[in-house]
């Protein structure tokens, strides 16, 4: 690819609580004619701007469909409940969905975790959204689940959470467009797996411009040796 093929601009989709902005660094500095655009989108939506081309690429919380899509896990969070700062949970440093039994836990419509059976007492509505949940916890209305970037995210000085150490987690991956596997695309995948600057991926690199020299000066410095070694002859007297 010349750099006259090089697009203007590579386009990156991120749900809430993910920060790509280690990556965005990264990739600035090794990439600093090609413009990354972040796109923020909610996970439910995330899989389809990727698939529909609205994204070349999209940071996504597992699971989703992955009709046409490439991905690779990249981290796995952990899972916290959201309390008031004066609920009996803060009394411990971690809890188990069993302690969560006679208290009132929020669903939101955006949750992105894998529940066989919802912890607590389900709540007398479903918010929809986690942030909207979140102003509920505050209410008193409930408990919230979340992921802890998520919880971080919507942080109040009047609530806290505590990590659930029974509950489903949140997988982070990178999603694609499995037959858009670009130049740019794996420039990112070795950006976000930490491949260094120089490593390359099924690729040799040529020779470096001494070394083709050097190889070029072998066979003349070899003809010297050769005339060093052959016996001087004398003329006849």
């Amino acid at each position: 690819m010349t750099s006259s093929d090089v697009p203007a601009s590579f386009r990156l989709a991120y749900v809430p609580g993910v920060t790509p902005t280690k990556w965005v660094r990264v990739w600035n500095e090794r990439l600093p004619r090609v413009r990354l655009e972040l796109i923020a989108v909610t996970a439910a939506e995330a899989a389809d701007v990727v698939r529909a081309g609205g994204a070349d690429a999209g940071l996504v919380r597992l699971p989703i469909d992955r009709t046409g899509l490439s991905a690779i896990p990249l981290y796995t969070e952990t899972t916290v409940v959201v309390v008031p700062k004066d609920h009996v949970v803060t009394a411990a440093d971690e809890v188990t969905v069993a302690d969560l039994a006679d208290d009132f836990v929020l669903h939101p419509l955006d949750d992105t975790l894998g529940w066989d059976k919802l912890p607590g007492e389900p709540a007398f509505e479903r918010p929809a959204t986690t942030a909207a949940a979140i102003e509920l916890v505050a209410s008193g209305a409930g408990l919230l689940v979340v992921p802890q970037s998520l919880a971080r995210l919507h942080h109040r000085k009047d609530l806290t959470y505590r990590p659930l150490t029974d509950a489903p987690e949140s997988q982070v991956a990178l999603s694609w467009p499995e037959a858009e596997t670009t130049e740019l695309m794996e420039q990112f995948i070795g950006i976000v797996r930490g491949r260094s600057v120089n490593s390359t991926r099924g690729a040799t690199p040529p020779p470096a411009k001494d070394q083709k020299d050097q190889k070029k000066k072998k066979p003349a410095a070899a003809k010297k040796q050769a005339a060093r070694r052959q016996p001087t002859r004398r003329g006849k007297r």
